[in-house]
């Protein structure tokens, strides 16, 4: 028997694996605007993919699919004129029922440059425990394929851009570690995506 991995879901544990998972990025091509991007398996088998305002027309506004195409995360970009007072750019991931978004699983907040020095990326899970203000960060370079996921306690949870591997703009690797919610690791490189500017951003 193999060593028991714990699992750690946030959209849903049948997107945990126990074992390592590599996951390559496609941006979809030019032709589609704000298309968003294709998320592959070792078999070339699409498990994800991400609809950036090219394909559902609002900008600040992201779905993540799973690979039948059924929505599984809705998320957007926090406005109004708390969110412009505020330090942050502020995202929220909710959970897709019946293609509609209900329930509320992630904050990611990005600090906006000019306001912040520390421009550490930090996701809160909800519900937000009273002594913890975030649970994930992203550390290094996102436009570089040089960065990573990982958690309060220092581990990683994804590698994105792996050295040895075929890493570009439009096509790069994700490793996810065993246990962690590949959909989750998505929706974090989705939001990635567009605050950068790349293919989920019209």
């Amino acid at each position: 028997m193999g060593a028991y991995t714990a699992l750690t879901p946030i959209v849903s544990k049948i997107f945990c694996s126990n074992s390592q998972a590599v996951l390559m990025v496609r941006r979809r091509p030019p032709t589609v605007s704000g298309g968003g991007f294709v998320v592959t398996d070792r078999d070339q088998r699409v498990v994800f993919s991400v609809d950036g305002c090219g394909i559902i027309g609002a900008s600040g506004q992201l779905i993540v699919r799973d690979g039948d195409g059924t929505a599984i995360l809705f998320i957007h970009k926090k406005g109004g004129i708390v969110q412009a007072l505020s330090i942050n750019n502020w995202w929220k991931g909710y959970l897709m029922d019946y293609g509609e978004p209900s329930k509320l699983i992630f904050s990611l907040q990005d600090p906006k440059p000019l306001l912040c020095m520390n421009g550490d990326v930090r996701v809160t899970v909800e519900p937000k425990g009273r002594k913890r203000h975030w649970d994930y960060e992203v550390t290094g370079s996102f436009s570089q394929r040089a960065c990573a996921v990982r958690s309060r306690a220092g581990h990683v949870v994804a590698q994105i851009g792996v050295k040895g591997m075929l890493v570009g703009k439009d096509f790069y690797h994700v490793v996810v570690q065993p246990g962690y919610d590949q959909a989750f690791v998505v929706g974090v490189i989705a939001i990635l995506d567009n605050i950068h500017g790349e293919s989920t951003r019209c």
